[in-house]
């Protein structure tokens, strides 16, 4: 079952965003990717079933990965956003804990995120 995101919209640099997902994958590793059209697609951060995290070099510190209690739905909590920010991004399930496409065999559809300067 595909994973469904949600919680994209617009709004101004410096604001904040939380995404969520709702997936049946509870027992993967579950990960946020965001791509800008054009380029490649980029792991923004990822959860392993044990909780730990591993975030990209432009999310640390600013956004936060969590999951409910019954893993059910994931969440990207999104701060001090930035126009760099802006993407499509995308809800992931997987086998590791590493930003890889390759790792992710279940991927949703996308919410957009636009930041404005």
């Amino acid at each position: 079952v595909q994973p469904v995101e949600s919680g994209g919209g617009s709004v101004q640099s410096g604001g904040s965003l939380r995404l969520s997902c709702v997936t049946s994958y509870w027992n993967h590793c579950m990960a946020w990717f965001r791509q800008v059209e054009g380029k490649g697609r980029e792991g923004v951060a990822v959860i392993g079933v044990d909780g730990k995290t591993t975030y990209a070099p432009s999310a640390r510190g600013r956004f936060t990965i969590s999951q409910n209690g019954a893993k059910t739905t994931l969440y990207l909590q999104m701060n001090s956003l930035k126009p760099e920010d802006t993407a499509m991004y995308y809800c992931a399930a997987g086998r590791c804990l590493l930003l890889e496409d390759y790792c992710m065999d279940y991927w949703g559809k996308g919410t957009l995120v636009t930041i404005s300067s």
